[in-house]
């Protein structure tokens, strides 16, 4: 077999992979429950906005420890303008799952985050600034869901 048929089925063996394993969730954060965050919160109110939010944003105290969802590889985190502090897993089903607005940040790109580690704080960072701490959470996939 050639050098090029090895590595294209290596990298199919990972996408297969990555399709593949189970995926198990928690809330990102510690001492929320599904009844913590208001299922309105989808949309920009109370932001004023009137268009999608694509995500929820999860109210808490600032300080509170954020901690991956689901297990997965940290692809970036670091500061963008609109979510400030992020972080973002590539997680099981080939899904990233996007943190932003936190205070601090505790982990390291490329590093690998166990489902309920630490990996930073809720804050307002970014166009949250001034408004209640919390953390927006939003899972996003370039792959169609099957």
């Amino acid at each position: 077999m050639t050098k090029v048929k090895t590595i294209g089925l290596i990298i199919l063996a990972i996408i297969a992979a990555g399709l593949v394993l189970p995926q198990k969730f928690s809330m990102p954060v510690e001492g929320t429950t599904n009844s913590s965050y208001n299922s309105k919160s989808f949309w920009y109110y109370p932001w004023g906005k009137s268009v999608t939010h694509k995500g929820i944003d999860i109210f808490a105290k600032e300080g509170t420890n954020v901690v991956s969802s689901t297990s997965g590889l940290v692809v970036y985190c670091g500061q963008l303008n609109l979510g400030g502090n992020v972080v973002l897993v590539l997680g099981p089903k080939w899904r990233f799952h996007y943190y932003a607005h936190m205070e601090t940040i505790r982990t390291s790109i490329f590093s690998w985050a166990k489902r309920g580690e630490v990996i930073g704080t809720v804050g307002s960072s970014g166009n949250a600034a001034g408004k209640p701490p919390h953390l927006h959470y939003a899972i996003m996939t370039g792959i169609p869901y099957f």
